[in-house]
C-alpha cells in the first residue's frame, strides 16, 4: 500500500518519479491568470490565522462545506475564524476524491510543515500550530510567493483600475517577482446589464475621454490600453458568461444606436441579437488593439453565473452559485476567430472552456486558425479551468490536447485562485503531467529519451509560458 501523500504522490511509475523530482519539481512557477489582490502584495500582507489565508473569499471551499450541510454561519456569516476553521477541517474526510483534499494537504505540508491529517480530532492542534507558523514573522504576502519560487503573476484589473498598487511593486527593487495587471474589460462589454452607464461614465472619466458615441468610446479604450501597456501589461482576459457570442451588424449606425441605447436604459430592454452584435463589435475591436500592441487575448467562457437567485441576492457574486454552462457557443466562437482573421489577423489567443465537452472542439478549433508566431503557435487551449482542474479533468484535458493538437507546446497550470497560498496546484499539475507522460513513455507510446524528456517538462511546466508571454 502506497502511504498518503507520500514523496512520490500521484507518481504511478519510475520515468514520472524522474521527471517529477529531477525535472518538473525544480521549475519556477508563472502564474498568467489570478485573482490575488495586488493591494495585499503592496502592503505585503501578513495573516493571524489559516482561516483569513483559507476561508476569506474561497467559494471552492465554501461549495465543498455547503455540500456537506454546514450551516452559512460557518462559511460567509458571523462565526469566529475558529470555529469556521474547524466546520472546514470536520467536513474534510466526507471530500474523497475532491482535488479539495489534496490541495489543502499540500498547503499543509509546504506552507506549514505539518503532516496531520485535517479532520475534526486534529483540528485544534492544526489551528495551533499554523497559528504559530504564521507569527514567526515569516509568512507575509511577499514570504509565501517566493517561497513558492514564483517570477512572474498577472492579476485580474478593470480598465477603469489606477494601477497604483502595480507601480508600488514595480518600484520596490527588492522584490523579484513581477506583477503585471491583465486588462479585464468585462464590465463595459456588458450592455445588457444594469450599471452599464455609470461603468461608461467611469471610464470616460479615467481615460480623459468625454464618452458620447461609440468613437468616443474606443478611443478611450485606446486611452486605458496605453496606460496598462505602460505599467507592464501583456495580456486580456474576457470573461464570458454563459455562451460566445457572434453577430454582425448590418451598418454602422446599427452598433452605434445599440451603444446608444444600453447607455440611455442603463440595460434595459437591450435584446440578445443587439448583445450579440455589441458584443461583435467590441471584441473585434480589442483583438485588433491587442494584437497591435502584441498582447495576449485570453477568452474565459461557458459559465452560468450565480443561478440560485435567492443566494445571489443574499451574498452577490463570486460566491459559489456559478455552474457549468452546456451551450458554449463554439460555432460562434469559431466565427469571431475568423472576423478576428478577416480584420488583419487573431492576435495570440488562449482559449477556455467550463465545459470539459468541449475539448476536443477547441482542440480541433486551434488547427483550423493556427499560424507560427516567433516559432510558438499563436493559438493556444487553456489548462483545465475552474471546476475541471481536478486529477481527472486536468488528465482529460491534457489527452485532449495531445490527440489533437501539439502537447509540447502546451502552456500548463495557472491558479485562478484568491489564495496566496494555492501555487501548490502548480505541484499537483506538474505530478499528474509527470504521471502522464511517464505512462507513455513505460508503455512503449514514446520513446525513453532523456533529454527529449526533459525538455518536454521544462516546457510546458515554464519555458512555454515564459516564452510565449515573453516574461
Amino acid at each position: 500500500m502506497t502511504n498518503f501523500m507520500d514523496k512520490d504522490f500521484i507518481l504511478s511509475n519510475e520515468t514520472a518519479k524522474k521527471l517529477y523530482h529531477g525535472v518538473a519539481a525544480k521549475l519556477p512557477i508563472i502564474d498568467y491568470h489570478c485573482h490575488i489582490d495586488p493591494k495585499e502584495i503592496a502592503e505585503n500582507a501578513v495573516f493571524t490565522n489559516i482561516t483569513q489565508l483559507w476561508l476569506y473569499g474561497d467559494h471552492y471551499k465554501w461549495r465543498a462545506m455547503r455540500s456537506c450541510g454546514v450551516e452559512e454561519k460557518y462559511i460567509t456569516g458571523d462565526a469566529s475564524d475558529f470555529e469556521k476553521f474547524k466546520a472546514f477541517a470536520t467536513i474534510m474526510p466526507d471530500l474523497i476524491g475532491n482535488p479539495m483534499y489534496h490541495w489543502s494537504h499540500l498547503e499543509l505540508k509546504r506552507y506549514f510543515d505539518c503532516d496531520l491529517i485535517l479532520c475534526e480530532e486534529n483540528a485544534e492542534k492544526i489551528w495551533e500550530m499554523t497559528s504559530n507558523k504564521l507569527a514567526e514573522g515569516n509568512m507575509s504576502v511577499r514570504d509565501i510567493i517566493k517561497k513558492s519560487n514564483v517570477t512572474a503573476l498577472c492579476t485580474t484589473d478593470d480598465p477603469v483600475s489606477t494601477l497604483e498598487y502595480h507601480k508600488q511593486i514595480a518600484e520596490d527593487k527588492g522584490f523579484k517577482t513581477k506583477v503585471l495587471p491583465a486588462f479585464r474589460p468585462d464590465a463595459g462589454l456588458n450592455c445588457e446589464r444594469k450599471g452599464f452607464r455609470d461603468y461608461i461614465n467611469s471610464l470616460s472619466a479615467v481615460s480623459g475621454v468625454k464618452i458620447t458615441d461609440l468613437n468616443s468610446l474606443k478611443e478611450a479604450y485606446k486611452q486605458r490600453l496605453d496606460y496598462f501597456t505602460s505599467v507592464g501589461c501583456c495580456t486580456a482576459d474576457h470573461g464570458i458568461d454563459t455562451r460566445c457570442l457572434y453577430a454582425e451588424a448590418k451598418c454602422r449606425k446599427d452598433v452605434e444606436d445599440i451603444f446608444i441605447k444600453a447607455y440611455t436604459k442603463d440595460g434595459r430592454d437591450v435584446t440578445p441579437e443587439e448583445e450579440a452584435i455589441y458584443k461583435t463589435d467590441l471584441n473585434r475591436f480589442f483583438a485588433k488593439e491587442y494584437r497591435e500592441r502584441g498582447w495576449i487575448m485570453q477568452l474565459h467562457f461557458g459559465v452560468l453565473r450565480n443561478v440560485n437567485a435567492v443566494k445571489f441576492k443574499e451574498l452577490g457574486r463570486d460566491t459559489g452559485f456559478d455552474v457549468i454552462g452546456a451551450d458554449t457557443g463554439i460555432a460562434e466562437l469559431a466565427k469571431l476567430l475568423s472576423a478576428m482573421e478577416s480584420d488583419g489577423g487573431i492576435p495570440k489567443t488562449i482559449l477556455y472552456s467550463i465545459n470539459p465537452s468541449d475539448n476536443a472542439a477547441i482542440g480541433a478549433l486551434l488547427g483550423a486558425f493556427q499560424t507560427s508566431y516567433n516559432g510558438m503557435p499563436k493559438i493556444m487551449q487553456g489548462s483545465a479551468w475552474w471546476f475541471n482542474d481536478n486529477e481527472s479533468g486536468m488528465r482529460d484535458q491534457m489527452i485532449s490536447l495531445a490527440n489533437l493538437s501539439a502537447f509540447g507546446r502546451f502552456l500548463g497550470m495557472l491558479t485562478d485562485s484568491r489564495s496566496f497560498l494555492s501555487y501548490t496546484r502548480h505541484e499537483y499539475f506538474r505530478r499528474i503531467l509527470c504521471d502522464l507522460v511517464g505512462g507513455w513513455v513505460e508503455s512503449g507510446r514514446y520513446p525513453n529519451d532523456e533529454k527529449t524528456l526533459t525538455k518536454l517538462v521544462e516546457n510546458i511546466c515554464y519555458y512555454n509560458t515564459k516564452n510565449y508571454f515573453k516574461f
